[in-house]
């Protein structure tokens, strides 16, 4: 199947036998699709492969054939945000949940719209704790297993006194007074749920109490194994929640 004038954006590319790249790319048209790019690495394609870096908002011709698309022509729609340091770190977690959770070949429009969104928070150095709680939140809308966040799995408004933990099948559970202080911690305040919800960015410590039990959710859906950007962070070199 030919696919011409798709747009999307550069997830990951890898050097693949000696003057190729493998690519994964969130597009438009075709959601999640990995592209061989043949003979990049030659100096006549140095335009070509300069398009193919992770970030990078092109627009693409390609052949599909079974899982993998032959890459025929590319071009880059824009600059890439120049990021640096914990943002450009931000980027790559970014990357990886779309890497890890997006189906290939579905088209998911508004994760498009979500990455879209988050790449030019990234590029216009917005608050990083915010813009990932925000892109976490979308994505999971995106991928069809987000919930409500404006009441709990049965259905009651949510108190923004009290602490939450997100289950991943049936929401916010509230969590009960006589929990430990360790359980406490692992979960939401109401209010920073509430403000989620109406994209309204909480204060700092609501905001920091979101980072835990939304990390529970995705790590629910990737399943045993767990992202390097997590690992990172247990290595401080990267820390999602600044």
């Amino acid at each position: 199947m030919r696919i011409e004038g798709d747009t999307g954006f550069v997830l990951h590319a890898r050097s693949w036998r000696e003057t190729s790249l493998l690519v994964e790319v969130l597009s438009a048209g075709h959601g999640r699709i990995g592209l061989v790019a043949r003979g990049v690495h030659s100096p006549k394609r140095q335009v070509l492969r300069a398009a193919l870096q992770p970030l990078q908002h092109i627009r693409f011709d390609a052949v599909l054939v079974g899982e993998l698309a032959q890459l025929r022509a590319a071009e880059a729609l824009d600059a890439a945000p120049p990021l640096a340091g914990d943002a450009l770190l931000a980027a790559f977690y970014l990357n990886e949940l779309v890497l890890r959770l997006a189906p290939r070949q579905d088209p998911l429009p508004e994760l498009g719209a979500a990455y879209a969104r988050t790449r030019e928070r990234l590029r216009g150095g917005e608050p990083l704790a915010w813009t990932l709680r925000r892109f976490e939140r979308d994505l999971l809308e995106a991928l069809g297993v987000g919930f409500e966040l404006h009441c709990d799995g049965d259905g009651e408004p949510l108190d923004p006194a009290a602490r939450y933990r997100l289950d991943p099948e049936h929401g916010p559970r509230r969590l009960l007074s006589d929990r430990g202080q360790a359980e406490r911690s692992a979960a939401a305040t109401g209010r920073a749920l509430l403000a989620l919800a109406v994209d309204t960015r909480p204060d700092a410590a609501d905001l920091a109490s979101l980072r835990l039990p939304l990390r529970a959710v995705l790590a629910h859906h990737l399943g045993p194994r767990g992202l390097k950007s997590w690992e990172m962070a247990a290595l401080g070199r990267f820390a999602p929640s600044r």
